[in-house]
């Protein structure tokens, strides 16, 4: 599954770096990546619940998640980083259906066309990750599929976060 989750990783990396959503070099963010067992932890009923009949939105909003930590370690880290879970929060906003509009108009300031490309951004990245995942031709409901699913949620976090690093102008480059 290491394998998995590494070439995921990267395919989706490549993507975003030709959509010009992030650089070729992954950003570095440790108090971002901690929040992610928690989160996952969290999230992990909701998503599993959602993945059957919406494979996308389950995947996606994960991306919407990494990216709103993202924004959240940049504005007021202090405060953030002292709260266990993240996530609930956010989903009780609007519940998990409006996940993505919550943190599109409230968490990153997403209006119009802005937010309409991020919506796009994260469903290709989503439906990219969903087809990755169901190629990987694992049984449904075995330990396998959990942990590919996982995989593509913790890439989703990943590189959601990356995304909006790179939005708020943390660039990275070789030195």
């Amino acid at each position: 599954m290491e394998d998995f989750a590494t070439t995921l990783q990267e395919d989706v990396h490549r993507y975003l770096v030709r959509r010009g959503a992030v650089d070729e070099r992954m950003p570095e963010c440790p108090d971002v990546e901690a929040k992610w067992p928690k989160i996952a932890e969290e999230y992990l009923p909701d998503g599993i619940r959602e993945f059957a009949d919406y494979p996308v939105a389950s995947l996606g909003w994960m991306m919407f998640i990494g990216m709103a930590v993202a924004k959240y370690w940049d504005t007021d880290w202090e405060r953030y980083a002292a709260v266990e879970d993240l996530y609930t929060p956010m989903r009780d906003k609007r519940g998990f259906d409006n996940l993505d509009e919550y943190i599109m108009d409230e968490v990153l300031n997403l209006q119009g066309d802005a937010a309409e490309k991020m919506q796009t951004l994260v469903g290709d990245c989503a439906e990219r990750v969903k087809r990755a995942l169901f190629r990987l031709d694992v049984e449904p409901g075995t330990i396998e599929a959990f942990k590919g699913y996982v995989a593509c949620l913790q890439c989703m976090y990943k590189l959601g976060s990356a995304v909006q690093l790179n939005a708020m102008g943390y660039h990275m480059h070789k030195i």
